[in-house]
């Protein structure tokens, strides 16, 4: 676990508001040092506290407006080949494994409830996959966020 310190945090803060911000930019706004904030923002980086980067994007304004959460009971033998499989599925966002009734919670992007129903058939198909609940996104009322972790 990082130790994060108060420059640490207006670092994190300052790329949760702009991810694409510089090292030039970061230090004018934050009044660092550019040497201090690219040394932090390679630690950071080494320490995985930083995921890899990725630009934001909306998978409505990219063709995909419908989102589903599909839960998945899964046959522990197969686990490996089984994450290897989703990871071909591109319309799937993300795959956590979680506790209760089922081992995945697996999010995907679509264009409709006909998408919706090919994807979770692609889904049913990974090897291991035992089981599906698929539930759809109506709307969005608190959207992913990291900041308030930096308060």
């Amino acid at each position: 676990m990082t130790t994060l310190d108060d420059t640490d945090r207006r670092i994190l803060l300052a790329l949760d508001r702009d991810p694409r911000a510089t090292v030039a930019q970061l230090a004018l706004t934050l009044g660092l040092a550019r040497g201090t904030v690219h040394s932090r923002l390679e630690r950071l980086g080494a320490e995985r506290v930083l995921r890899a980067n990725s630009t934001r994007l909306d998978p409505g304004r990219v063709g995909l407006p419908m989102r589903a959460l599909v839960t998945a009971g899964v046959e522990q033998s197969e686990f490996t080949g089984l994450i290897e499989d989703i990871a071909r599925i591109p319309e799937v966002v993300e795959c956590l494994g979680i506790s209760g009734d089922s081992d995945l919670m697996i999010q995907i992007a679509a264009r409709d409830a006909d998408h919706v129903y090919d994807i979770t058939q692609r889904i049913m198909r990974c090897r291991g996959i035992r089981r599906t609940s698929t539930s759809i996104v109506l709307r969005e009322l608190l959207g992913y966020r990291m900041d308030h972790l930096l308060s």
